[in-house]
């Protein structure tokens, strides 16, 4: 009622109309006629009133309709004249529902089609972006030669949440002409080769000046031939190195004709029939020339760790390899063993003590280095401790001799006791791998500030980055054959004690089994030494010896291989131990026709192990790099988490085929 009442005395024509009734109402009192005049004056102002906001009502509906008109013709003739293409479509079956002019003119048609599908004019065009609620579709859509960016919502247009009640509405934008110009920008962008004649050294040895410019002459003219056309510039910068600058676009074709140079540069021979082997680093992707130098040195140097006669690739996240199938050349000069020995001989003064870790489930090379490293330790008057954890192994025997010797008795640390006895001044010597996932313990490799690492596997892409020495030596037949050419620089015979030069012997003979494989005649020169150092091959060959039970678990392995691609493979359900799969890839390839052998089996954790040995042309290094996995030519291994055995066989099986496919 309140509400009403003040209502009624808001500023209006009515209230001017009831105060004039209650005045004409006043008014009969004093005067009738008076009375009737106002009453009749108030009743045809009413009637005009009434008839003026009858016209004024009339009006305003009009121009609402006229409005209304306007707007939905403006609506109309916008989607009509859209400048842009536009579809709408049905989610559920791509049925366009409505397309304006533009649109269909791309598609092929001067006139809108009543039955078209989205689908079926535009087959690689997918609407599953619009129903996971994206705006824009991931890839570009090219119709007629002409690339386009899609965007677009979702709309409902029905009572029910299915999908024939989902409309898409795209809106296609016509981007060829930029998405020319970024393919264009990517194409020009530099590349940097650095081009590196593995053995030139070699190569121009025996021969007279004027035929070592012949020679030189030779390489030149292979290399130049190989790099026209691909509007770059080639200089030497170096008697044995080339530089080639050139744009991204021709580094398609030069993976496609998987590195010529590297097959091509081999009819360069010297008199004695030694062919000329080239390693390739690319760098790529760089913010500057500088830093596509920079990745290019690291690509080539990652070819000669890995044995040359191959190519590498470094952009800014990781390395492409290429080749690398070809057995290593090994070095006929042992100036960079003498070099190494200075370094490493002054690293070892410099330090407070030294620590010597491997690889997990440390073998007898990893142990034999480490003792060979604990001897030159001990002559330059530095304690020295073994890191080894707690986990099983591949050298019990040797530890058990080792431990034996006075010398010995307090050698060993768990790597929780290593980590608490570093210090800054802590000299870490890593033997036997290069991978700071492979380690004993990584935690330690991360604390210790002074690292030297001694390996003989060819680098793989994660490698120990940070060390102030590097010995990586892929010809090299083992890490103990490294480590002896060490001592041979820093030590006499006598220096060596009788176990020790066991030790490094039994690792390499473990690791060219018994000097059959990956044996050169530095192989034999450092079999030479230890010899000389009291090494006794009966005693080596019992540290090598295998009980019952380990003999009969490697033959149910082996009974287990079938032949695929020439590869012996032998998949086991049942856990094993890593001694035993790594003794029955040895073993299958004892068998005739047999060149290559892979071992795989399931581990405790969930995932699969997988170790493989060849004596022929396959490098199992490469074949097991599909799968994660390093190592060398003849002997490799991988770990596979987290995946059955079946499907890590399908991958294995995947790898032996792009392996053949590519040789």
């Amino acid at each position: 009622m309140n509400k009403k009442i003040s209502n009624l005395f808001q500023p209006s024509l009515r209230l001017y109309f009831v105060i004039m009734i209650l005045f004409a109402a006043a008014s009969y009192f004093f005067d009738e006629r008076l009375a009737m005049a106002e009453a009749v004056i108030v009743a045809l102002l009413g009637i005009i009133t009434l008839i003026g906001a009858r016209k004024r009502q009339k009006k305003l509906q009009s121009f609402i309709e006229s409005v209304t008109y306007n707007a939905e013709s403006a609506t109309n003739n916008t989607l009509l004249n859209f400048p842009l293409p536009m579809a709408v479509f049905r989610l559920g079956d791509s049925g366009i529902v409505w397309g304006n002019q533009y649109f269909w003119e791309i598609c092929g048609h001067s006139k809108p089609t009543l039955e078209g599908n989205l689908a079926e004019l535009v087959p690689s065009f997918s609407g599953k972006w619009l129903m996971e609620g994206k705006n824009q579709m991931p890839d570009l859509l090219e119709i007629a030669g002409r690339k386009y960016r899609v965007h677009g919502n979702m709309v409902h247009a029905g009572n029910k949440a299915e999908s024939h009640d989902f409309l898409g509405i795209t809106y296609w934008v016509d981007v060829t002409d930029y998405d020319n110009i970024r393919l264009e920008y990517q194409d020009s962008r530099p590349a940097e080769m650095i081009i590196i004649v593995d053995n030139y050294d070699e190569l121009i040895k025996p021969l007279s000046d004027r035929q070592r410019i012949e020679l030189r002459g030779r390489l030149d003219a292979v290399i130049e031939k190989w790099c026209e056309g691909r509007g770059g510039i080639l200089r030497r910068f170096d008697r044995d190195r080339y530089m080639f600058i050139f744009e991204k676009r021709y580094l398609e074709e030069i993976i496609r004709g998987k590195f010529s140079l590297v097959d091509e540069i081999h009819s360069v021979t010297s008199q004695s029939g030694l062919h000329a082997t080239v390693s390739i680093g690319i760098g790529m992707d760089g913010s500057s020339f500088e830093e596509n130098y920079s990745y290019a040195s690291l690509a080539a140097e990652m070819a000669l760790s890995r044995g040359g006669d191959q190519a590498v690739i470094k952009n800014k996240f990781n390395f492409e390899f290429f080749g690398g199938r070809a057995a290593e050349v090994e070095t006929r000069t042992k100036v960079k063993s003498r070099v190494m020995a200075n370094s490493l001989a002054r690293l070892i003064e410099d330090a407070s003590h030294v620590l010597v870790m491997g690889h997990r489930f440390a073998d007898l090379d990893t142990v034999g280095a480490a003792a060979g490293i604990c001897c030159i330790s001990r002559k330059l008057g530095k304690d020295c401790h073994i890191v080894l954890g707690d986990g099983p192994n591949a050298s019990g025997a040797l530890l058990e001799q080792l431990r034996a010797m006075p010398e010995y008795a307090n050698a060993f640390r768990t790597p929780q006791e290593a980590i608490l006895q570093a210090d800054r001044d802590t000299l870490l010597v890593v033997v036997d791998t290069h991978r700071p996932e492979q380690v004993e313990d990584r935690p330690l490799l991360e604390s210790c500030n002074r690292l030297a690492v001694i390996d003989h596997h060819r680098r793989a892409a994660t490698y120990i980055r940070n060390a102030t020495m590097t010995l990586y030596e892929p010809y090299a037949s083992s890490a103990c054959e490294l480590v002896t050419e060490i001592m041979e620089e820093l030590l006499e015979p006598q220096d060596v004690l009788q176990g020790e030069a066991d030790a490094v012997l039994s690792g390499i003979v473990l690791d060219t089994k018994s000097f059959t494989l990956r044996t050169g005649e530095r192989t034999f020169d450092a079999a030479a030494f230890l010899r000389r150092s009291g090494a006794d091959t009966t005693r080596v060959k019992m540290l090598l010896q295998n009980g019952m039970e380990e003999t009969l678990q490697r033959y149910e392995i082996m009974r287990t291989a079938r032949l695929y691609q020439g590869v012996a493979v032998a998949a086991t359900p049942e856990t094993q131990s890593r001694i035993v799969a790594a003794q029955a890839a040895d073993e299958l390839l004892n068998i005739h026709g047999v060149t290559a052998s892979v071992v795989l089996y399931p581990t405790a954790a969930g995932g699969v192990d997988v170790s493989a040995r060849s004596i022929g042309d396959v490098n199992v290094q490469v074949l097991l790099e599909a799968l994660g996995g390093g190592g060398n030519k003849s002997a490799a291994g991988a770990q596979m988490p987290d995946i059955s055995l079946r499907d890590a066989v399908n991958k294995l099986f995947a790898a032996i085929d792009n392996y053949v496919a590519t040789e």
